[in-house]
């Protein structure tokens, strides 16, 4: 297997793995996953040089940090580096609530996240959304003394916009901002990456195949358990696939060209993007994970890279990345 190199992310970040491993979908965000599956990826990730591990407190209501506690127990702590979200509410039957970013509230995350995952310090924590009714000074500022106490060690963000990286980047470093970054997902070229590039932050980008959707596995109309986010993603639903399918078809051809799957031509479009932009990958089994790392391989002319966003334009995508009440708390999409 290939052995991942390590890049810096942002200025004032640590060195991590080329690529990164996003745990949600081990807490059923796709449908039902397997846990020894899930265990044996995350030691197929570390062992191929992956370093990030990214959850949320609120995957699988905990489930998601315990299932990553298991699996690191007898790795050596510098080894790997937690990436944390926090913030999102859920209730009892899975549904969300909103978010709460008040320093009192992300100590009182931050406490659980530490004992579920079984750690003294986590590596970068980060709100998960920003809270409207919090300033984003106050939860920054909150978790800089958090880092000053050494439960973390670094900053981060997640969907968010240009102004608020700004604000943000005032009261304290922040090495990365998690946001959705796809060659059908490129709003983020406008402002949001020139703005993180002048302040010196990385990109963590989850969402690199669109869900599932930049691959060989959707080719067909799927059906989706009620239980998997997609079931109520607009982009996959009745003919807003059907467009969105044409596009992966017009992808699958350029892929089949360069002897590549239509996930690793996606991936390996993302990582050309620039050398502080770093892919996590949803993978759930290890097969999967080892599909995506071969991505590191491959490289793209310039007329290559043309003939693959003129193939998929993302103008051209039917359907939002989210449902319209999730759409409306996205800072990053204001």
């Amino acid at each position: 297997m290939t052995t991942i190199d390590k890049t810096q992310l942002g200025s004032t970040g640590p060195k991590v793995g080329r690529l990164g491993l996003g745990a949600m979908g081990m807490s059923g965000a796709y449908g039902r996953s397997d846990d020894s599956d899930s265990i044996a990826t995350i030691h197929a990730a570390l062992d191929s040089g992956a370093t990030i591990i990214d959850t949320g407190d609120f995957y699988g209501g905990g489930h998601n940090e315990m299932l990553i506690h298991r699996a690191l127990a007898e790795r050596p702590r510098e080894d790997y580096q937690l990436s944390v979200k926090f913030g999102a509410l859920r209730g009892p039957d899975g549904s969300f609530g909103g978010v709460d970013c008040r320093p009192a509230a992300m100590r009182n995350f931050l406490l659980y996240s530490l004992q579920r995952l079984g750690v003294d310090y986590i590596d970068i924590y980060r709100p998960a959304r920003l809270d409207p009714a919090v300033p984003i000074e106050d939860t920054v500022g909150a978790i800089a003394e958090m880092v000053a106490a050494g439960y973390v060690r670094h900053i981060g963000l997640s969907e968010v916009g240009a102004q608020t990286l700004r604000r943000a980047a005032a009261v304290a470093p922040i090495v990365d901002l998690q946001i959705e970054y796809s060659l059908i997902t490129r709003g983020i070229e406008r402002e949001i990456l020139p703005t993180a590039g002048e302040l010196g932050i990385g990109i963590t980008a989850y969402g690199v195949l669109s869900r599932g959707l930049l691959s060989d596995s959707l080719r067909t109309q799927p059906t989706f358990a009620p239980d998997d986010f997609r079931a109520h993603s607009p982009r996959f639903q009745g003919e807003n696939l059907t467009t969105n399918l044409r596009l992966v078809s017009a992808l699958a051809e350029i892929a089949e060209q360069r002897g590549v799957s239509v996930a690793q031509l996606a991936i390996a479009w993302v990582l050309g993007r620039g050398d502080d932009i770093v892919p996590l990958i949803g993978a759930r089994r290890v097969p999967r994970w080892q599909e995506a790392v071969a991505a590191l391989d491959i490289e793209f002319t310039a007329d290559e890279r043309s003939a693959i966003e003129a193939a998929a334009p993302a103008e051209a995508v039917a359907g939002t990345r989210y449902a319209a009440a999730q759409m409306a708390m996205l800072d990053s999409e204001s």
